[in-house]
C-alpha cells in the first residue's frame, strides 16, 4: 500500500484549517468566538467611547436597575468601593444601589480603546465627582463589551482607585 504524504508547510496549513474549524463549531462552546456565518458588528472608536456615556448617563438616574442594565446577563463588575466582586444582577444593583447615594458622575481623563469582532474595549483613567458630598475620586478602570442581542453590553468592569495620592 502505497502512503500519501504532504510537504510539512502544506500539512501545518491542513492541521491549522481542521483545528480552527473544530474550534468554530464546538458543540457547547462559549465565550465571545464569532462562527463563520455571524457577522460583525460594524463599531467604531466614538461609539465605544459613547457607551461610557450612556453608563453615566444610567448613573445619573439614580436607579441601580438601569445602571445594571448595561451589563450582559453573565458579566463581572470588580467595583471601586466594594471588596466583592458582583457576578449577578442582584449583585451589581446591591453595589450600585450605595454607590448612587452619593450622586457619583464619572468623567474619562485617559482612555485606550481596542476593537475587535463583537467586542471591545475601553480602558484607562477617569475621576468621579459626588455631588452629595464632594468627594472626588481618581481611578483606574477597563470595561469590556460584547455585542449581545442587537446591543453592546459591558460583560466585565473593572474600576480601583488610583494607588499613588
Amino acid at each position: 500500500m502505497k502512503s500519501l504524504s504532504m510537504p510539512p508547510s502544506a500539512a501545518s496549513l491542513a492541521l491549522s484549517a481542521l483545528v480552527l474549524a473544530g474550534c468554530a463549531s464546538a458543540p457547547g462552546s462559549t465565550g465571545s468566538a464569532v462562527s463563520a456565518t455571524q457577522a460583525c458588528a460594524p463599531v467604531s472608536e466614538q461609539q465605544v467611547a459613547a457607551l461610557f456615556d450612556r453608563w453615566n448617563a444610567s448613573l445619573a438616574t439614580g436607579n441601580p436597575h438601569k445602571v445594571a442594565e448595561n451589563y450582559a446577563a453573565q458579566s463581572i463588575l470588580l467595583p471601586t468601593v466594594s471588596n466583592k466582586p458582583r457576578l449577578t444582577v442582584a449583585e451589581k444593583e446591591d453595589y450600585f444601589e450605595h454607590f448612587l447615594e452619593n450622586g457619583p458622575s464619572g468623567k474619562i481623563d485617559q482612555r485606550f480603546i481596542r476593537l475587535g469582532c463583537n467586542t471591545a474595549l475601553d480602558a484607562g483613567l477617569y475621576t468621579f465627582t459626588f455631588a452629595k458630598n464632594g468627594a472626588v475620586v481618581k481611578a483606574r478602570y477597563s470595561y469590556t463589551y460584547e455585542y449581545l442581542g442587537g446591543k453592546w453590553l459591558i460583560t466585565s468592569h473593572h474600576s480601583s482607585a488610583m494607588p499613588e495620592k
